[in-house]
C-alpha cells in the first residue's frame, strides 16, 4: 500500500525538511523540527499527492482511512489522550501546508474534537471552564465558516459569528473576548450553533470523526478557492501541485496569564537586520495574533513576561538558521509556561531584506555565494535603485483613500509631479524648477523630450512594452501606463476618475512598484544604490545597501556566461549604463537623436524634399549632430562594443498631424502649410508597423544611410584618435531578405572606406542586422553570409509572429491571461514556444554559415529573468535591456548558470 501518512513527535519523524514536494512547506518543516529536538507537538502529514488524487478522481485513495487511523493513534500514544473521548479528550489542529508558502490563502481549523461532551473533558483536564468554553466556540465558528460555508452572504454583511461575538460583547459591556466569563462562552457555543443551523439547515456535527474528515476535506478544497488560485497566478505557483493536510496535537496559548501565542522572524524580514523580531499576545490563540483581534507586543518584551521561554526563543532561532541555513518565520505557543514550536517556514521579505540576509549570510560562513545568488529574486534588485515614497506616507494615503485608480507597473519607482498634458508644458514647466507629472493618452517618440523633463509618465493605453514604458525604463523614469480608468481631456486640460477631476497643475503621485495612482503630493527619496553609482553623492563606505549590491552583483559576474548590455542613445544614458555594469550597447535607437530643436527641422526639411539634392542638404545639416552624439557614446562606452541601429520608424512619425501643430511648423520652417498637409497624407500608411520604415527606407533612400553610416565612422574615428579603442557596430533594421541587407551594408562599407581614407584612421567595425520578422529567422543561414552578427529584436518579432500589435493588445490580454490563453505577457516574458522557437533556429542556422556569429537580444525582453534565463539555454552571446533592468539581467543570467532559472 502506498504511504500517505508520514507521522512526527517525540523526538523523531518519518520525514525532512528536503520532502517538501510530498510533504508541504510546512509538513516537512515540522518533521525537521522534531527530528533535530525541538519542542514540537506530534501529529502527522497527509501527503500532495492525495490532493492531487482527489482533485483528480474525486475520492480518496484506497487505504488512506486506515492510516490516518493510524496518525491519531500514534499522536494519542505520545499525549496519553484520546480522540474523542469524553474524560481525556485529544484535540487537534487541521492545518495545510504546500511546498511553497502560500501565507493565508489556504484553510486552517483549530480545536477540533470539541463537543457537548468533550468540552466537559476538557474542563476535568485543565480544571477552567472559562478555557474549554473558549476553545469550543472558536472551533464552532472556525469550522462553520471554513467547513460547512457559512461566510458572509455579500460584500457588505460581516462574518455571521463575529456579529454574535460582537453583540455579546456590547451586552456585557467589556471590549475585548478576554473579558468575557465562561458562562459568556458557553452562550456563544450555543449561539454559533444556531447559526449554522440557520445558515446550512443542519445541525453542527458532534462527532469528532465527522468533524476530521469534514476539516481533511475543506483544506485539500481550499487549494482551489478563490484567493488561492489569486495568489498562485501571481506567484506562479503551478496549480498541479496540491497541497499537504497536517494534523496535530492541540496546545493552548489561551489557557490563561501563564500561556501566550506569537509570530517570529529569526531576522528583521523589512530591513534583513540581524535582530528578533516577532510579536506575541498572552492568553491568546494564533488566530488572534494574526487577525488583529488584540494590539500584539514585540516579542522582546517576552523577556520580561516569561524570560525563560524568552531564552529558550533565542536559541531556537540559533538551532533554526544553522540548521535551515535561511531566515525563518516561526510560530509559537506556551502552554503554561511550557514553550512549543507550530511551525517554521523560509520567510517572506523585502527585495531589501532578501539581499541584506544573503549577503550576510554568506559572510556569517552560514551560505555559500552560490547559494546567495539562489536566494535573492532579480526582480527584487529593483527595491534597491528605485526612489521610493516614504512608507507611513504611503500608508496615510491608502487609509485616506486617495489611491484613485490602477495601471499596469511599466517603469519601477515613485514619483510626484504636477500633472501637464503634452511635452512642450513638461519641458517648460520643468525649466522653471517644476516636478511634473506628464500625463498622456499615450506616447509617441515627439514626446521624448518632454519625457525626459518629467518625474513620471502616466498613460491610460499602451502595455509592458509601449513607447512609454520602453523610454521610461531606459531614462529611468517611474511609468504607469495602460490605466483605462483614467479620461483624459487634452482640451479641457483634465483627467477624470470616475467623479474625481484631476486638473493641469494639481500635484499626483504614481507608484511604478503597485501601479497605483495617487492625489496629492507623496515625498520620494532615492536608493542609496543609485546616491553611490550615478549620483556621486554618497560615500560607497557610507551606504550599506551598496555594500550588499556590490556584494551580490560581484558573486553574480563571477558565474554568469552572458554579457549584458545597455539600450542607451543618449551619453547619460550610457553612463548611467556603465555604471549599472553594462558590458556594451546592444541598441542605440539613432531616431530620437532628431527630435528637438533644429535637428527636428532639418529632419523635416529632409522629409519635404523633393529632390535628391534638397534631401542631401538636410542631411548635410543633421550629419554633424548625430557625429556629436555618437562621439559623446563612443568616450562614455571606452572600449565596450556599441551597436547603433541606423533609422526605423516611418517618415510620418517625425511630422505634425494636427491644423494647429502643422500651421506653426510650416511657419517656423517657411514652407507653405499645404506642402506640410500634402507630406503627411502622401506618407500616411494603414498599417505602419508592417509599412515603409526600416532597412526599406535605406533602400529608398539611400542617402540616410549613407549619412548615418558617416556620422557612425567619423565619430569612431575621432575617438580612437584620442586613444580609445572603439567598437562600433551597424546594425540595419527589419531585414527579412539577404538582399536588404547586402544592398544596405554596401552603402555602409563603402561609406567607411571614404572615412578610413579621409581619416587616415581605422577601425574595427560590424556590419549586421536586426532580426524582428519570421522570415529573417526561417533565412537566418543566408543572412549570415552578409552580417557579421545578429540581434533578435524580440518586441517586433513578438508581433510579427502574433500577429499582434502591442500598443493594441491591453484590449484582450487580461482575458488571455485570465483564462490561461497565454500563461504570461508575451511583450513582457518572451513566448518561448514561438518566439523563442524563431531565435534558436535562427541562432543555430546562422551560426552553420558563420561559426563566429555574435548573438544577442535588445528587445525589452532582455531584462526580463525568465527570457534571460532562455537566452542562456540557446546560446546566446549577450543580453541587452534598458539601463536600470541591467543589476537584474545580471543576476538572472548568473542564476540560469546555476540552473534556477528556467527558460
Amino acid at each position: 500500500m502506498q504511504k500517505m501518512v508520514y507521522l512526527f513527535g517525540g523526538g523523531s519523524a518519518e520525514g525532512n525538511a528536503k520532502m517538501k514536494e510530498l510533504l508541504g512547506g510546512k509538513g516537512a518543516n515540522l518533521a525537521e523540527m522534531a527530528g533535530i529536538g525541538l519542542p514540537v507537538p506530534p501529529g502527522f502529514t497527509i501527503t500532495t499527492e492525495v490532493c492531487t488524487h482527489v482533485m483528480k478522481f474525486g475520492s480518496y485513495p484506497e487505504g488512506l482511512k486506515e492510516q490516518v487511523a493510524q496518525g491519531l493513534a500514534h499522536i494519542e500514544r505520545l499525549t496519553g489522550k484520546k480522540f474523542g473521548d469524553a474524560q481525556n479528550p485529544l484535540l487537534v489542529s487541521v492545518r495545510s501546508g504546500a511546498r511553497a508558502s502560500m501565507p493565508g490563502m489556504m484553510d486552517t481549523i483549530l480545536n477540533l474534537g470539541l463537543n457537548d461532551q468533550t468540552v466537559q473533558g476538557l474542563i476535568a483536564q485543565t480544571g477552567n471552564p472559562r478555557f474549554a468554553y473558549d476553545c469550543y466556540r472558536r472551533f464552532v465558528a472556525m469550522y462553520g465558516d471554513v467547513v460547512l460555508g457559512c461566510k458572509p452572504q455579500g460584500k457588505d454583511e460581516i462574518d455571521p459569528f463575529e456579529a454574535v461575538l460582537e453583540e455579546v460583547k456590547h451586552k456585557k459591556g467589556v471590549r475585548y473576548d478576554t473579558e468575557l466569563t465562561a458562562e459568556d462562552l458557553k452562550e456563544l457555543v450555543v449561539r454559533f450553533k444556531e447559526v449554522v443551523l440557520k445558515r446550512t439547515g443542519k445541525t453542527f456535527p458532534e462527532s469528532p470523526e465527522e468533524q476530521l474528515w469534514g476539516a481533511i476535506a475543506a483544506v485539500f478544497n481550499s487549494w482551489n478557492n478563490e484567493r488561492a488560485i489569486a495568489y498562485r497566478k501571481l506567484n506562479n505557483i503551478p496549480d498541479d501541485w496540491g497541497t499537504a493536510v497536517n494534523v496535530q496535537a492541540m496546545v493552548y496559548g489561551n489557557m490563561g496569564e501563564d500561556s501566550g501565542t506569537g509570530v517570529a522572524f529569526t531576522r528583521d524580514p523589512a530591513t534583513g537586520e540581524n535582530v528578533f523580531y516577532g510579536e506575541f499576545l498572552v492568553n491568546a490563540q494564533g488566530e488572534d495574533v494574526v487577525a488583529g483581534v488584540r494590539t500584539p507586543r514585540p516579542v522582546k518584551e517576552l523577556a520580561q513576561v516569561f524570560p525563560e521561554v524568552y531564552q529558550q526563543l533565542l536559541e531556537v532561532r540559533r538551532t533554526l538558521e544553522t540548521h535551515l541555513k535561511d531566515m525563518q518565520d516561526f510560530e509559537f505557543t506556551v502552554e503554561r509556561g511550557k514553550l512549543y514550536m507550530l511551525q517554521t517556514r523560509n520567510g517572506k521579505r523585502t527585495g531589501l531584506a532578501a539581499i541584506r540576509i544573503a549577503v550576510d549570510m554568506v559572510e556569517e560562513g552560514l551560505i555559500t555565494p552560490e547559494e546567495a545568488l539562489k536566494r535573492v529574486e532579480p526582480e527584487q534588485l529593483n527595491q534597491l535603485l528605485r526612489p521610493i515614497f516614504d512608507p507611513q506616507a504611503l500608508r496615510q494615503a491608502r487609509e485616506e483613500k486617495r489611491v484613485v485608480a490602477k495601471g499596469l507597473p511599466a517603469g519601477p519607482g515613485a514619483a510626484s509631479g504636477r500633472v501637464v498634458f503634452n511635452a512642450p508644458d513638461a519641458e517648460e514647466w520643468a525649466a522653471r524648477g517644476e516636478k511634473v507629472l506628464l500625463v498622456r493618452i499615450e506616447t509617441s517618440p515627439e514626446d521624448i523630450k518632454g519625457m525626459n523633463a518629467a518625474v513620471g509618465i502616466l498613460t491610460a493605453r499602451g502595455g509592458m512594452t509601449s513607447h512609454a514604458a520602453l523610454v521610461a525604463r531606459q531614462m529611468g523614469k517611474t511609468c504607469v501606463v495602460g490605466c483605462e480608468a483614467l479620461k483624459v481631456d487634452y482640451k479641457a486640460r483634465t483627467v477624470t476618475v470616475d467623479s474625481t477631476v484631476i486638473r493641469e497643475g494639481d500635484w499626483v503621485s504614481i507608484d511604478g512598484f503597485t501601479g497605483e495612482v495617487i492625489l496629492g503630493k507623496l515625498e520620494t527619496r532615492p536608493s542609496e544604490v543609485v546616491q553611490v553609482l550615478i549620483e556621486k553623492s554618497l560615500a560607497p563606505e557610507k551606504s550599506s545597501s551598496y555594500h550588499y549590491f556590490s556584494r551580490l552583483m560581484e558573486w553574480a559576474d563571477k558565474v554568469r556566461r552572458l554579457r549584458v548590455r545597455a539600450n542607451a542613445d543618449q551619453p547619460d544614458q550610457a553612463a548611467n549604463a556603465v555604471a549599472f555594469g553594462a558590458e556594451g550597447i546592444g541598441l542605440c535607437r539613432t531616431e530620437h537623436m532628431f527630435f528637438g530643436g533644429d535637428r527636428i527641422t532639418a529632419m523635416r526639411e529632409m522629409i519635404l524634399a523633393s529632390t535628391p539634392e534638397e534631401r542631401q542638404k538636410a542631411l548635410d545639416k543633421l550629419l554633424p549632430m548625430q557625429r556629436e552624439d555618437f562621439v559623446g557614446i563612443f568616450r562614455v562606452m571606452g572600449e565596450r562594443p556599441v551597436t547603433i541601429r541606423t533609422l526605423d520608424p516611418p517618415l510620418h512619425e517625425f511630422l505634425p498631424h494636427t491644423e494647429a501643430e502643422q500651421r506653426e511648423v510650416a511657419e517656423a520652417m517657411g514652407v507653405p502649410v499645404e506642402a506640410i498637409r500634402a507630406k503627411v497624407a502622401e506618407l500616411h500608411e494603414a498599417n505602419p508597423m508592417l509599412g515603409h520604415r526600416g532597412c526599406r527606407l535605406g533602400i529608398v533612400y539611400p542617402e540616410i544611410t549613407r549619412m548615418q553610416a558617416r556620422a557612425i565612422l567619423e565619430a569612431a574615428c575621432q575617438v580612437k584618435k584620442e586613444g580609445i579603442d572603439v567598437h562600433p557596430e551597424i546594425m540595419i533594421p527589419l531585414v527579412g531578405n539577404v538582399r536588404e541587407l547586402t544592398d544596405q551594408a554596401r552603402h555602409v562599407r563603402e561609406v567607411a572606406e571614404q572615412v578610413f581614407a579621409e581619416q587616415g584612421v581605422r577601425v574595427d567595425y560590424l556590419v549586421g542586422t536586426m532580426i524582428e520578422v519570421p522570415r529573417a529567422a526561417l533565412t537566418a543561414g543566408e543572412i549570415a553570409r552578409e552580417a557579421e552578427f545578429f540581434s533578435f529584436g524580440t518586441n517586433d518579432l513578438t508581433q510579427t509572429t502574433l500577429g499582434v500589435s502591442r500598443d493594441d493588445a491591453g484590449k484582450f490580454l487580461p482575458v488571455y491571461l485570465e483564462r490561461e490563453i497565454w500563461p504570461a505577457d508575451p511583450f513582457a516574458t518572451l513566448d518561448v514556444e514561438g518566439v523563442g522557437r524563431l531565435v534558436e533556429m535562427g541562432t543555430q542556422r546562422g551560426r552553420a554559415t558563420r561559426a563566429n556569429l555574435k548573438v544577442g537580444i535588445c528587445g525589452e525582453h532582455g531584462g526580463d529573468p525568465a527570457s534571460v534565463a532562455f537566452c542562456h539555454r540557446v546560446g546566446l552571446d549577450y543580453v541587452s535591456c534598458s539601463p536600470f533592468r541591467i543589476p537584474v539581467a545580471r543576476l538572472a543570467a548568473a542564476r540560469a548558470a546555476l540552473g534556477l532559472e528556467r527558460g
